[in-house]
Order: structure tokens, then sequence, then C-alpha cells
């Protein structure tokens, strides 16, 4: 379903352009309770079956949209004053389930449709562990779902593909298995399993999962004329259109009330120099492997599901967090705003030993909505001289693509150690990275780097990206390949690497 526009995609970020607009306008704000007629206008449901429907759930997510929590009651006014700050921490959930637009979907069920030729030789039959699959008078098959075990062998085997596994796609989308179902069937969110990498609310058909934002409060300080900083994530390069060049993006976020833009790849370079000392001074003769640390969903799922290996997470600072800090060192009044593709993030941002280093966190989609609030047209932006961002390494850029920061670490020791032999292996997705953790445990990840990835493809499949991810994916390649140095251990910043990258 990702990287195909949908009307999800409309809804979603004409909501984030909605708010953005409210809060740029200033003014009464009790004009927020209009927001949901002037996005559902008229009488006629434009996707659901009742108008008033799609307008609570457009209520919802301007709710979210705003950083309230869904279960407010009353009109979006009432409590508008809390979100009329120019700081607004996450309250958990992150992450929310908008009920009136779940569909309730089977949860996963197996199921023969009309294609079943009724055959004599019943292959689906042969193959069932559970005796489930039995034949009607027409000789047709059919499943006993109080015997079924879902296990999809009889699929696998039907030669007409009358069978068919239907699953609820945020649950599959869940690497951690968070997903669950309420008393009436609708969807649920295990937050004790939950490590918000936001899969699940790009996954859902229905849109009925959304996460909060900042994306009012972050406007709401650059009208008070704070001196806020955006930190972008490597990821952001083809995130806006093919005419959105990175000097262009630069130019287009000052009009939006950025006082700089900085590439947080500046600070995937000393994350690379970091964790390449920790793997030659720790493996393995501290710690059997060592686990990137960049990745929030991966970090926090690999601690809570395998508690025995918390100690083999690399300590090292994420790219965001160093880029922060580097930058308040410089401008100690500035407010910082990482804007990357990540719902993690925003957690990892929330956290108190991160806090002072970022105020606020916005995905690529809620900068879309900014930059949609503002009018902008990039066939028109002209950037001028001080446009030109500070650069990271070719490698530190590549961090966006899987298989991207494990690629730095092992370039980078080949500059420390030339040597040393290095065995790595990346997880695809949080499927792949439990499956990784579960060789480890059994031995047979013993000297490795491990590089975790909770969106499948890396950040560029991140849930706040709005392009493709093969598309960004190559977007990334190109810019790596521009970049005026391609080796971490050239950075200029390296000398500020104790200065920035103390232990959280």
């Amino acid at each position: 379903m990702r990287g195909v526009h949908s009307a999800v995609d409309d809804i979603r970020r004409g909501v984030f352009k909605e708010v953005a607009k409210l809060a740029y306008e200033g003014g009464d704000m009790s004009r927020v309770d209009l927001i949901p007629y002037q996005m559902v206008p008229g009488e006629v449901a434009q996707h659901r079956y009742d108008v008033h429907l799609e307008r609570a759930i457009i209520k919802a997510r301007v709710r979210l949209a705003l950083g309230m929590n869904i279960d407010r009651g009353g009109h979006l006014s009432t409590h508008i004053d809390e979100a009329v700050t120019d700081q607004k921490y996450f309250e958990t959930p992150l992450v929310n389930v908008i009920r009136s637009a779940c569909n309730a979907c089977p949860p996963k069920e197996i199921r023969i449709s009309d294609n079943c030729q009724g055959c004599i030789s019943h292959p689906c039959m042969n193959v069932c562990p559970k005796d489930a699959i039995y034949l009607d008078k027409y000789k047709h098959c059919h499943i006993d779902q109080e015997k079924c075990i879902k296990c999809g062998k009889c699929a696998a085997q039907c030669p007409y593909r009358a069978i068919s596994k239907l699953e609820r796609p945020c649950a599959v989308a869940c690497g951690v298995d968070a997903i669950e179902s309420d008393e009436h069937g609708r969807a649920k969110i295990n937050y004790d399993k939950c490590v918000s990498c936001g899969q699940c609310l790009v996954n859902c058909p229905f849109g009925a999962i959304a996460d909060k934002s900042q994306i009012f409060q972050l406007i709401t300080a650059m009208k008070r004329d704070e001196e806020v900083i955006a930190c972008v994530a490597p990821a952001f390069v083809g995130q806006f259109g093919k005419d959105a060049t990175p000097s262009k993006i630069k130019a287009a976020m000052r009009v939006l009330g950025f006082s700089d833009v900085v590439e947080v790849s500046i600070g995937a370079d000393l994350c690379t120099i970091q964790e390449a000392h920790d793997f030659l001074e720790e493996v393995p003769e501290k710690i059997p492997f060592m686990g990137t640390s960049c990745c929030p969903a991966w970090s926090v799922m690999a601690k809570k599901m395998f508690p025995q290996f918390a100690e083999c997470i690399s300590m090292a600072l994420t790219p965001m967090v160093i880029t922060a800090r580097m930058v308040k060192r410089d401008h100690p009044n500035a407010r910082i705003c990482f804007i990357g593709p990540c719902s993690a993030k925003k957690l990892e941002a929330n956290r108190r030993t991160v806090r002072s280093d970022v105020d606020f966190v916005l995905t690529f989609e809620e900068l879309q909505g900014m930059f949609d609030a503002k009018d902008i047209d990039f066939t028109t932006i002209v950037p001028g001289p001080d446009d030109v961002m500070e650069e990271g390494s070719g490698m530190a850029r590549g961090f966006a693509v899987g298989g991207g920061v494990a690629a730095a670490v092992v370039e980078a020791v080949k500059h420390i150690d030339p040597d040393r032999e290095m065995l790595i292996e990346y997880g695809d997705g949080l499927r792949e990275c439990r499956k990784m953790l579960a060789m480890a445990k059994a031995g047979k990840r013993n000297g490795y780097l491990l590089e975790g990835m909770a969106c499948p493809g890396g950040c560029v499949a991140g849930a706040g990206t709005i392009q493709p991810v093969k598309q960004s994916a190559t977007a990334v390649e190109n810019f790596k390949n521009a970049a005026t140095e391609m080796s971490t251990t050239t950075s200029p910043h390296l000398h500020r690497l104790d200065e920035v990258a103390e232990r959280g």
C-alpha cells in the first residue's frame, strides 16, 4: 500500500495544512471548530456512509495534530488554550486509534472464495493439520473457523488460488505484535509492546490510526519571534518533489519562519565514529555483539523483547541528538526542531535526557503541511548564497537507507584499524530485527555489528515520509554520491565529539 497516493494521504496532509494555517493566521482560535466543515463541505459524505462521521474523524485528527489527547470531549475550541503555547511535550500515548474510523477488520482469517472448483484431489484438505476443511453437498470446500489455526498451508496448495489469508493491514505492519482488538472488534494498541514506529498508521487503509503533532506549537514559537533552527534528517532529499533542491528547501523554510537549517548528517558523522570506536573497544571482549543506536524504535524493541542484550545496543547518542547539541552550543538561545521521516523520534525527543537538546519534532509530512499553508511553490523559489546547507559526509547521508549505518561504521573502522575484519547484518523492519536478535540469542551473531531499522527499507520508509520508498532511496543515493567528502573520518566536526557526545 505504501507509495500509492490515496485519499487517506490527502486527509492526513489536509489536516496538517489547516492546523498550520490556523497557527500562522492567529486571531480568534474558536474557528478551529470550522476545520472539519471546511474539509468535508456539503451534506454528502466523500468516503464513508455518513458526512457527520467523516467530520467526527477529521475532528479527532485535528485534536491529535494540536497535540491533545484524543479522548478529550467537547468542541475543539473548548481546549484550544492547551495548544496555544510555544512548548508542549507529547503526552503518551503518541500513536492512537481513532475508534470511529476503524473498520473492525478480522484479526486474521483464512477464507475460501467462490473460485473453489470442487476438485477431487482436495490438496487443501490433505495438508490441513487440524482437519478444519470440509465439503458441502456440492463438493466445494469450506473452513471450520473454530478448528482453523491460520497456518496458511491450504492457501499455498490450492491450484485455483481460491483460498486467501485476510489480515488487518495495521497488524501485518506492526513488527512487535502490538495490535489487538477491543470488545467491539476494533483495533487496539497494546502500549506495553508498542515502540511508536508508526508503521500501523501509514498502512491502515481506513486512516484510523494517527499520531500527535507539535506543528501548532512550533509555529506559535516562531510567531513569538523565537529563534528556531531546523535539523533535517538525510532522508529529506526528494521528499518534496523534483523541484525542491536542498538549497530551495532551506530558502522555503526561511519563509516558514526557521532562522536556519542544518543537515543531521553532520551528527551522523560523529555518531559513526563513536560507534566505530565502541565496536573496536567492546566486541567481543566486553559484549558479544553490538547493535546500532540511531533507530529509537529498534533500540526500544531490542531492550523490551531481549532485555539480556540491553548492554549490547550502542550507547552512542543518535545523529538527531548530537546535531542538536552542536547547534545549541553555537546558538544557546535557539530552539531546535528535528525534521525527519520518523514517528518514534517524537518519543525519543520526549525523554527527559533529550528534552533540553530537542524542542520540537516534525515529520516531512507535517512540514509539507506548513509548505501548503504558506502556498510554497518550489518552481518559483530562488535560493540565495546563505541557503547552502552545511553538509555531512556521503556515508552519513547514506544513514537514510537500510544498511547505510552499518556501511558507514565499517568504512570508519577501516580507517581506524585497517586490519580489523567486521561481520555485519541488517534487520529490515522489526520482524526481521527480531529474527536477527533470536539468532544472536542462539550465539550465532557473536562478533557482529547488527544494524536495526524499524521501517522496512530504512528511514526512507518512515511513517512521516511522502514519496515512494524506491524513489526516495534513489534520491538519497544520488545525494550521497554528490557529497564533497565521502568518509565520516574527514568530518570537520570530529574535534567536537567529546564536547557533544556524552552518553545519555
